[in-house]
C-alpha cells in the first residue's frame, strides 16, 4: 500500500494496533483495529485504524490495495455503530486531513450523532465540533469516507 511503513515506536496509534497498550480494542482482524476515541465528539465515537502504518489520507493512491483498505475501514465502523448505537439520529464517516488531522497515523473517523455537548464553552465547543467534522473545501478539512473511497476508485 502507498504510504506504508514498519510500527513507529513514537505513534500511538502503532502502539493500539499491535495491543501495546490497555486500550481496549473493540474490533481486531489482520488489517485493522477499532476502538472508542479518548475524546468523543459524538454519543458513539470510535476510530478504525489499519495495523500497517500509513500517516494520512494522503498517502493514500488510486490503487486496489488502498480501495480496498479504507472500504473494509468503512465496513468496520459501520457494523461497530449498527450494533452499538442503533438508534442514532444519523452517522458520519470520514477523516481528518492535514493539516487538521491530529495524528499521524490514518484513522476512520466513526460517530453515531448527535454531537455531545461540552460542560466547558458548551455553545463554542458545540460549533467547533460541527466545523471540525465538516470539509473545508480547498483547505481540506474532514472527508467523508465514501467521498475518499470515489477518490481511490482503481
Amino acid at each position: 500500500m502507498a504510504g506504508t511503513a514498519a510500527a513507529s515506536p513514537s505513534c500511538i496509534f502503532c502502539q493500539i494496533a499491535r495491543s501495546s497498550t490497555t486500550t481496549t480494542l473493540l474490533h481486531t482482524d489482520e488489517k485493522v483495529v477499532a476502538f472508542q476515541d479518548i475524546n468523543p465528539s459524538a454519543s458513539r465515537h470510535y476510530l478504525v485504524i489499519p495495523v500497517d502504518h500509513i500517516a494520512t489520507v494522503k498517502d493514500l493512491r488510486r490503487r486496489t490495495e488502498d480501495y480496498s483498505l479504507v472500504s473494509h475501514m468503512l465496513n468496520v465502523g459501520q457494523t461497530l455503530l449498527s450494533r452499538d448505537a442503533p438508534n442514532s439520529i444519523q452517522y458520519r464517516f470520514g477523516f481528518h486531513q492535514p493539516p487538521l488531522n491530529s495524528v499521524n497515523h490514518l484513522h476512520l473517523h466513526c460517530l453515531a450523532l448527535p454531537y455531545v455537548p461540552s460542560l466547558i464553552f458548551k455553545n463554542l465547543k458545540n460549533r467547533w465540533r460541527r466545523v471540525k467534522y465538516s470539509s473545508l473545501g480547498p483547505l481540506g478539512g474532514f472527508i467523508e469516507a465514501r467521498k475518499l473511497l470515489e477518490r481511490l476508485k482503481p
